[in-house]
C-alpha cells in the first residue's frame, strides 16, 4: 500500500525568528497525526528563488531534523535531498547515525549532486562540474553504506578516502539507515540508484514516472539487482483548493509563474480533483508520495493529510 509524506520547503511564517521552530513542529506533529509517514526538509542554507530566493529564512536541515525527532514518534526523518558537495562523506554518516538514535531509528539519508550553484558561491562551497559531483555521490553513498554497516570501515576512492573509519554508537536500523538518491538523470543517476539506492526520489506526472521506473527496472537487470528492492517516492507541491473557481485561479497562477510543466507535475483541486490524481500516480508505481504545502498551515497539512488517507 502507498504512503505519504510531507516536506516542509520554506520557513517564512510571518511570526518572529524565535517562534519559528514552533511553526515547523506545528507542521510537524499535525503530519504525523493525520497520516503522513515522513517528514522531510530541504538540504539548502539559502532560499530557493521559487520560494522569495536569498533573502527568506532557512534554517539548517540536520539540526532541524534532530530537534523534530525530539517532538514526533512515528514519522521518518531526512533531507530531500543533502547535496553531496556540503558535507565530508564520513561526516554525513555519523550525522544520519546520530538522528537514528535521536529518533529511534527514523532516519533517512537522502543525497543528490547538488546543484544550488549561488549558496556554493556564497558560502564558499565548491562547485565542480556535473560529471565530478555525481563522481563524488557515487563515493559518499559507498562510504556511508559501509559505515553504516560496518563498525569499522575503509574506503579509498578519487575525492574520499577513510580508514579504519569507526561508527559508534551504531544505527538503530539493521543495516543502517535507507539510502534515497535524488534526481532523474536517465544514465547516471538512475544507474546509481540501481546500484546502491534503498529509495528514489522523481518527479513528473504519471507517464513520466512510468518512464523513470522502467530505466531503473533496465538498470537494475544490468547489475543484477531485484527492482523490487527500489522504494520509488514521488515529491510535487499540492495546492488543496475550496471551489473550481480557486482552482482554475491557482492552475492560472502556477502556469504563469513557473510554466504549464509545473502544473503537471503539481496536485491542484478540491478532494475529488487530488484524490483522482493520487490514484493515477499510485497506479503508475509511486510506493511513496511526498507533497510540500508551502502556503499552508498545520490546519491545511491535517485536511491534506486526511484526505490521504482516506484515498491510501
Amino acid at each position: 500500500m502507498a504512503t505519504y509524506g510531507l516536506q516542509i520547503p520554506n520557513f517564512t511564517y510571518g511570526v518572529p525568528d524565535e517562534a519559528m521552530f514552533d511553526e515547523v513542529v506545528a507542521r510537524a506533529t499535525a503530519a504525523e497525526e493525520s497520516g503522513f509517514s515522513s517528514v522531510w526538509v530541504m538540504d539548502h542554507f539559502y532560499q530557493l528563488p521559487a520560494l522569495g530566493g536569498e533573502s527568506q529564512p532557512m534554517l539548517e536541515a540536520y539540526t532541524l531534523l534532530g530537534a523534530l525527532a525530539t517532538v514526533t514518534s512515528r514519522v521518518q526523518l531526512g533531507t530531500l535531498v543533502t547535496g553531496v558537495t556540503y558535507r565530508n562523506p564520513a561526516m554525513l554518516a555519523k550525522i544520519i547515525t546520530t538522528l537514528d538514535i535521536i529518533s529511534k531509528g527514523r532516519a533517512v539519508l537522502g543525497i543528490g549532486a547538488a546543484w544550488h550553484d549561488v549558496e556554493h558561491d556564497g558560502l564558499g562551497f565548491a562547485f565542480p562540474p556535473v560529471k565530478e559531483r555525481m563522481d563524488r555521490l557515487e563515493e559518499a553513498v559507498q562510504i556511508c553504506r559501509a559505515m553504516f554497516r560496518d563498525e569499522v570501515s575503509s574506503f579509498d576512492g578519487r575525492y574520499y578516502q577513510t580508514r579504519n573509519a569507526r561508527n559508534l554508537p551504531r544505527p538503530v536500523q539493521a543495516g543502517g539507515p535507507p539510502i534515497m538518491i535524488g534526481g532523474g538523470g536517465e544514465k547516471r543517476t538512475l544507474r546509481l540508484v540501481a546500484q546502491y539506492a534503498d529509495m528514489c526520489n522523481v518527479t513528473g506526472d504519471p507517464d513520466m514516472i512510468r518512464h523513470k521506473i522502467e530505466v531503473i527496472r533496465n538498470h537494475c537487470a544490468d547489475v543484477g539487482r531485484d527492482p523490487s528492492e527500489v522504494r520509488i517516492t514521488r515529491m510535487a507541491t499540492m495546492f488543496l483548493t475550496n471551489s473550481a473557481e480557486e482552482t482554475k485561479q491557482v492552475v492560472e497562477f502556477v502556469t504563469n509563474a513557473a510554466g504549464p510543466e509545473m502544473v503537471g507535475s503539481a496536485q491542484i483541486g478540491q478532494e475529488d480533483d487530488i484524490a483522482t490524481q493520487v490514484k493515477e500516480l499510485v497506479a503508475a508505481g509511486v510506493d511513496e508520495l511526498i507533497f510540500n504545502m508551502p502556503l499552508s498551515d498545520a490546519a491545511a497539512v491535517t485536511r491534506a493529510g486526511t484526505l490521504l488517507g482516506s484515498v491510501l
